[in-house]
């Protein structure tokens, strides 16, 4: 079975920083691109930073850019998400995402459970 795990979810006070990990196992970790989602209760889920499987590029979503960094460890097939200047709109669940296109064209991707990021005022 595919596993992915995140930890390092919490209580931090506003301008704090807390980094994510997601770690993978039971699948070709380098073959995905990796993401970082949030969900605030009552809100839509939205995707918070991308890293690609290859050349590691990046991307953000506007209301995080300059404030977190997504990274990603291949070897330990682990994610990170380094978040930093945290605001009181930050917090979420946040859920790690592996995907990667299907020869046939498709898309194959799979979830964590999440982890409670709380940022107090």
């Amino acid at each position: 079975q595919v596993q992915l795990v995140e930890s390092g979810g919490g209580l931090v006070q506003s301008g704090g920083s807390l980094r994510l990990s997601c770690a993978a196992s039971g699948y070709a970790f380098s073959s995905y691109d990796m993401s970082w989602y949030r969900q605030a209760p009552g809100q839509e889920r939205e995707l918070v930073a991308t890293i690609s499987s290859i050349g590691g590029k990046t991307n953000y979503d506007v209301s995080v850019k300059g404030r977190f960094s997504i990274s990603r460890d291949n070897a330990e097939n682990i994610v990170y998400l380094h978040m930093s200047r945290l605001k009181p709109e930050d917090t979420a669940v946040y859920v790690c995402n592996a995907a990667r296109l299907t020869s046939g064209g498709g898309m194959e991707d799979y979830w964590g459970q999440g982890t409670q990021v709380t940022v107090s005022s």
